[in-house]
């Protein structure tokens, strides 16, 4: 299997690790602030990447204005303030879940313009097919646990803005680690979300005065955040940029929505909602697309390959 072939797949596994999370962050939004908690997931991460990942810091001195300009945006918007607000949005949807992860449906449509716009990638037929093949099991997946009346204007509109939002900051980290991806490994671009989100979540919690939160903490609450970090946070964008680096964006957004299926199959056998043929339905033709859109990738992938001018 190719690089390209490949890359699609490795995509979809770390979209999948983001999924592990919700049993142990749904009880920690009872407890903490979410700046708290994902300036607590930071911190341990940082220490992972200090002690893996820290020779490949050199590489950033390669960077342009603009590689820079996309660190900051994948950082601070993609990693802290995103996270920051998906996690609200549970507290605002009575720490349910699902809408949520549902309105996560909407960031293939912000990654695609951008993929478009900004990195000039062709969207072909094969690519529209597979993307509405994808689209429509995602939507399966979620759809029995979500109505249309839980989207009705009220105290929860707070809740579905906030989601929407971290949307398009993870629909616009795609499209930016493309760029960035171009001038550094995959080692140096995951070292670097984390570090400069660390940073910014710091600046937060010192406005609003809530670093005295990070020592009330429990034993529990650290453990708790310790699996969320090294499972849906370091290992699975580890992953995930290995994948992206031979995935375009506009592929690899559709692969993103493996997330749902695997939040529902989580949500089925640690908070005991069952699986329904709608929901199993609805992974079958996800797992379907991104076979698919990977051979997508991987003709394009190559075929623009070939087209790059050799240098001798």
């Amino acid at each position: 299997m190719s690089k390209y072939n490949l890359g699609p797949f490795l995509v979809l596994i770390a979209a999948m690790l983001w999924a592990v999370d919700a049993p142990f962050r749904v009880p920690l939004t009872k407890i903490l602030s979410a700046t708290t908690i994902v300036l607590m997931e930071h911190i341990i991460i940082a220490v992972f990447v200090f002690v893996f990942l820290f020779r490949y810091l050199k590489e950033l001195r390669g960077l342009g204005l603009r590689e820079w300009l996309a660190v900051i945006f994948i950082g601070f918007g993609g990693s802290a303030l995103a996270t920051v607000l998906f996690t609200q949005s549970f507290a605002a949807f009575g720490y349910m879940p699902t809408v949520p992860i549902l309105l996560q449906k909407i960031q293939p449509f912000f990654a695609v313009a951008l993929a478009t716009l900004l990195l000039k990638e062709k969207l072909t037929r094969g690519f529209w097919i597979w993307a509405g093949f994808g689209i429509f099991g995602a939507y399966l997946i979620t759809y029995p646990d979500a109505r249309i009346q839980d989207f009705a204007l009220g105290g929860q509109t707070t809740g579905a803005l906030l989601a929407l939002a971290a949307a398009f900051l993870w629909a616009g980290s795609t499209v930016f680690g493309r760029v960035v991806l171009k001038k550094i490994s995959f080692q140096a671009m995951t070292a670097v979300r984390f570090l400069s989100a660390l940073v910014f979540l710091f600046l937060i919690q010192i406005y609003y005065g809530r670093l005295g939160e990070i020592a009330a903490a429990t034993r529990t609450d650290w453990y708790y955040v310790f699996i969320i970090a090294v499972l849906a946070g370091f290992v699975s964008l580890f992953i995930y940029y290995v994948g992206l680096k031979s995935t375009k964006a506009s592929i690899a957004t559709i692969c993103e929505l493996a997330f749902p299926f695997s939040a529902v199959i989580i949500n089925w056998k640690f908070l005991g909602a069952t699986l329904s043929p709608v929901q199993i339905a609805g992974g079958l033709v996800l797992l379907a697309s991104v076979i698919g859109l990977s051979l997508v990738n991987n003709r394009e992938s190559e075929m623009a390959a070939r087209e790059e001018p050799v240098v001798v």
